[in-house]
């Protein structure tokens, strides 16, 4: 007797919110894929990917306890050929960009069509780039960066540290500023001293810098 979920492709799904979970469930209904677990936080995605066996991973870019790309980069380490996919409601290059650095198979937005999440899903699933081209063309430069500055020891204070941090996670001089409790003008500042050590011209390429320094 052949059971009904027999042969599916086995996914996990991250995401706090049981709407957001309830929407990828119902766009997947039909298709060969299967929530096999759903989890809200990194802590729980992470031990679930680690310790079950999974074909794919979905997860919200935005968790309780921290960011999913933090709990992405955690997964890799152990499991570096295990598609995953980054589900997001904001359309930021600089997600993006430490999406591609630190290994997703792809970036969707909650606003995508049925047939593009299932496509990417396809494409994951199958050992493949879901990245449209668009979406890295906007990131190429970042990505492009030599990877010597990375190596290059960057004397940065403690606090431009702490924004280089928030400006990876990727949030606005103005959101950085209520995080850090300190000024706009403050953190404005912060970010242009960053980038004219570091030797970038943007937060994007920040942002991957970051992430190659292992700072996020």
């Amino acid at each position: 007797m052949t059971l009904p979920h027999e042969g599916k492709i086995r996914m996990l799904l991250a995401d706090p919110h049981e709407v957001a979970r309830c929407g990828v469930k119902g766009m997947i209904e039909g298709s060969d894929f299967r929530v096999v677990a759903e989890v809200t936080t990194g802590a729980a995605v992470v031990k679930y990917a680690l310790e079950k066996e999974v074909d794919v991973v979905m997860m919200d870019i935005r968790l309780p306890d921290g960011d999913g790309l933090t709990a992405l980069g955690r997964i890799k380490l152990d499991k570096p050929n295990l598609p995953i996919l980054i589900l997001s409601n904001y359309d930021n290059p600089a997600f993006i960009a430490r999406a591609v650095a630190l290994g997703a198979s792809g970036y969707l937005v909650k606003t995508c069509t049925r047939e593009h999440l299932l496509s990417a899903l396809k494409l994951a699933a199958a050992g493949e780039n879901a990245f449209t081209r668009e979406e890295l063309r906007r990131v190429t430069g970042a990505l492009a960066t030599p990877r010597l500055v990375a190596d290059v020891e960057v004397p940065l204070t403690q606090r431009e540290g702490e924004v280089l941090k928030q400006v990876a996670y990727g949030l606005t001089n103005k959101e950085i500023a209520l995080t850090l409790h300190v000024s706009y003008e403050t953190v404005k500042e912060h970010v242009q001293h960053i980038l004219r050590k570091i030797g970038l011209t943007d937060r994007t390429q920040a942002a991957v810098w970051a992430v190659r320094k292992q700072l996020v």
